[in-house]
């Protein structure tokens, strides 16, 4: 197995692998997926999350070993450029890859800190009522403009990876998760609206985030509000028209 970790936990390196090599039998479960699951554990006295990676098929296994960062790598270096950069995230700790005798790729993890959140973005969309909703999406429509200046380019801007801290009325703390999936680049207006289309934004929250927005990039509300309502609109009838086309085919 190969490991590599924080500087701050250097020390716990043992205890690291204990908790990998104990997966499946040990922690508590969070997600299971299909190929990916996550559990909690403890690590000294500190919570921590570990994400498995099941082992890649035999074409994706050649590619993750010799042309491309594996999920694990990516995921421990994207935190720390993350970090680096005051975007947060829950504190990287290392990432493990087992390896073949020809040096392929089998199965990987990520272990990071947990973070005892109140509430995901996911629970605002269904619920117009949520306390101080607008007041969570202004604060978010922030985090993500940080985002957005910081270069970073989340592919998967989606409800479920972003997990939200109350610290007080009115004060809010965020946190990107699930983040293999990266790009680093200049974003345009129109590129940084196009960020927000996994959200599933009601029309109303549209006008909340483009008002939001528009405060803190000095381009109009009204451009941003008819960007971002058409990047979202568009996206909503792809993924309908792909679950309709998914039950039609279903029938058959």
């Amino acid at each position: 197995m190969k490991i590599i970790l924080h500087p701050k936990y250097e020390h716990q390196k043992e205890a690291i692998l204990q908790l990998v090599e104990g997966f499946f039998t040990k922690g508590e479960l969070i997600v299971q997926g299909s190929r990916n699951t996550i559990k909690s554990n403890v690590l000294g006295d500190e919570k921590v999350n570990i994400k498995f990676f099941a082992k890649p098929g035999p074409l994706k296994s050649v590619i993750y070993s010799f042309f491309r960062s594996t999920k694990a790598k990516r995921s421990f270096e994207y935190a720390n450029y993350l970090l680096n950069h005051k975007i947060a995230t829950p504190f990287p700790i290392a990432y493990v890859e087992s390896r073949s005798s020809v040096n392929l790729l089998g199965e990987s993890y990520y272990i990071c800190e947990q973070i005892d959140y109140d509430f995901t973005i996911r629970e605002l969309i269904h619920q117009p009522l949520f306390p101080e909703r607008n007041v969570v999406l202004e604060q978010f429509a922030h985090f993500t403009y940080n985002m957005h200046e910081a270069r970073i380019n989340f592919l998967d801007h989606s409800p479920g990876n972003t997990l939200v801290v109350k610290k007080e009325p009115g004060i809010y703390d965020f946190y990107l998760i699930d983040l293999n999936r990266m790009k680093f680049e200049d974003m345009s207006i129109e590129d940084r609206m196009d960020n927000f289309k996994k959200m599933w934004l009601s029309k109303t929250m549209v006008k909340v985030i483009a008002k939001a927005y528009s405060k803190l990039s000095n381009y109009p509300e009204e451009q941003l509000h008819t960007l971002l309502l058409k990047k979202t609109s568009s996206f909503k009838r792809k993924i309908t028209k792909k679950k309709y086309l998914k039950r039609k085919l279903g029938k058959k």
